[in-house]
């Protein structure tokens, strides 16, 4: 997980992977957050000062307090996003042993020797401004404006990210990747991919009549065999076999289907002839039309979509904020740009030719066609809303201000090489995710844990 993803777990309190939240709710930023948290009614605010012990991790304690701040943030989150949660008892005890599980490995970190230091943490709140477009001290004045208690959130922020850390290194030397992990993977996705699988067949129909009995079925077999038999000869012209024997439509044809994706083709003929070498006979197969023989022609394997990705083509032009200009400054000078360049006054290439910071100033701000996950959170999340032709509004990343203007979309399927790299990630993650899971349980059943009272949420 990179810091992008863990500021987005911060924002669940740790809570979206082990409570199993629905996708909306992972995407929440920072600013729904605070408004959850401010939206508490005075009441539940004023009663957290009456708090006592409801568990205790190897001595260290959780407090009916955090559970409970935890379960209404995620209920009020939940709500706005419109995110289905369990009932909230079960709810509350997922919550109790989400925090008993970060507890034990938060304790697993310190008797490493792990630490986040000052710069690090100041690195990630500056993230997360960027991520709300905000500089760090419209950030931070922003949090104090929201009721919230701007050293408690550094302080979560410094938890999430220590846990981050321990979490890295302790599955990466768990994680390994091979050559046939790749291959599994990549024929799994094709074989789930009908649509990735293109045939070219050729076919002969020998035609059971509904009213046939077993002595003329046993007749209609036998001649569908000698077809097949035949047409496994080396040499033989099985065109001219379904031209004298084939009952189907494309016998005048020599009995060729031509192209066609799997997924065109019935269930049976694909299953027969997948692991066909080119030249090969399968059949005879029965169908409730007849008996089948098939040979295949030619197949190749298009892109399953796993790896077919939508790339991007779009320009920017980028001011780096510094001693001369503010990021105000740059976002205003920005905007007044995208005013001119939609009433026709200004031209964007010649405008990011002349002003913009960033090596793409020389072609226009072009950015060339991309991959997802070529660029920081921040800015793809801005150009991925974006239609052909539109421009964003300015756009606070960590590296500046930025324009975008989205030029084209297109879908594309990866190389051969880009697959396999592909491939490789995806199951490295499958592969870490899993290896994350078995490290948690162990921490956790190491841990001594004394249940008290219950909570009361």
């Amino acid at each position: 997980m990179n810091l992008s993803a863990c500021f987005r777990a911060l924002l669940l309190g740790g809570l979206v992977s082990s409570l199993g939240l629905p996708a909306a709710a992972q995407s929440l930023k920072l600013s729904d957050q605070m408004r959850a948290q401010a939206a508490l009614p005075a009441a539940q605010s004023g009663s957290l000062t009456v708090d006592y012990i409801v568990a205790l991790v190897n001595s260290a304690p959780i407090t009916n307090n955090e559970v409970r701040q935890r379960l209404l943030r995620i209920e009020q989150q939940s709500a706005q996003q419109g995110v289905a949660l369990p009932p909230r008892d079960e709810l509350a005890r997922q919550v109790m042993e989400q925090l008993v599980a970060e507890r034990a490995q938060l304790q697993e970190a310190g008797d490493l020797g792990l630490r986040v230091d000052e710069a690090s943490l100041l690195q990630a709140e500056q993230g997360i401004a960027a991520q709300n477009q905000l500089s760090l001290e419209d950030f931070r004045r922003r949090v104090t404006a929201e009721g919230l208690d701007i050293q408690r959130l550094r302080n979560e922020l410094r938890s999430q990210l220590l846990l981050q850390r321990l979490r890295e290194r302790e599955v990466e030397q768990r994680v390994r990747v091979s050559e046939a992990d790749i291959d599994e993977f990549i024929r799994e996705q094709n074989h789930n991919n009908p649509a990735a699988l293109e045939l070219n067949l050729s076919h002969v129909l020998v035609q059971v009549p509904e009213s046939a009995g077993a002595q003329q079925v046993s007749v209609l077999q036998a001649k569908a065999q000698r077809v097949a038999d035949d047409a496994r000869v080396a040499g033989a012209d099985f065109s001219a076999l379904a031209r004298q024997n084939s009952d189907a439509p494309e016998a005048a044809n020599g009995g060729s289907f031509g192209w066609r994706s799997a997924n065109r083709l019935p269930p049976l003929f694909v299953e027969a002839t997948r692991s066909l070498p080119v030249g090969g006979v399968a059949g005879p197969l029965r169908s409730a039309a007849g008996f089948h023989v098939l040979k295949l022609v030619e197949k190749r394997q298009g892109s399953a979509a796993a790896f077919v990705v939508t790339q991007s083509h779009a320009r920017h032009i980028l001011l780096r904020p510094g001693p001369q200009l503010t990021q105000a400054a740059a976002v205003a000078q920005l905007a007044r740009w995208r005013e001119q360049i939609a009433s026709g006054q200004a031209n964007f290439e010649t405008l990011a030719r002349e002003h913009s910071q960033d090596g793409s100033a020389q072609a226009g701000g072009d950015l060339d066609w991309v991959n997802p996950g070529q660029f920081v959170p921040e800015f793809e999340e801005v150009m991925d809303a974006l239609k052909p032709g539109e421009m964003s509004a300015p756009v606070v990343s960590r590296f500046g201000v930025h324009l975008i203007r989205l030029e084209e979309r297109r879908n594309r399927a990866l190389t051969d090489r880009e697959q396999r790299d592909a491939a490789k990630g995806m199951v490295r993650e499958a592969k870490a995710a899993q290896a994350l899971q078995t490290w948690s349980q162990d921490v956790r059943a190491r841990a001594f844990v004394e249940f008290r009272e219950p909570p009361r949420p």
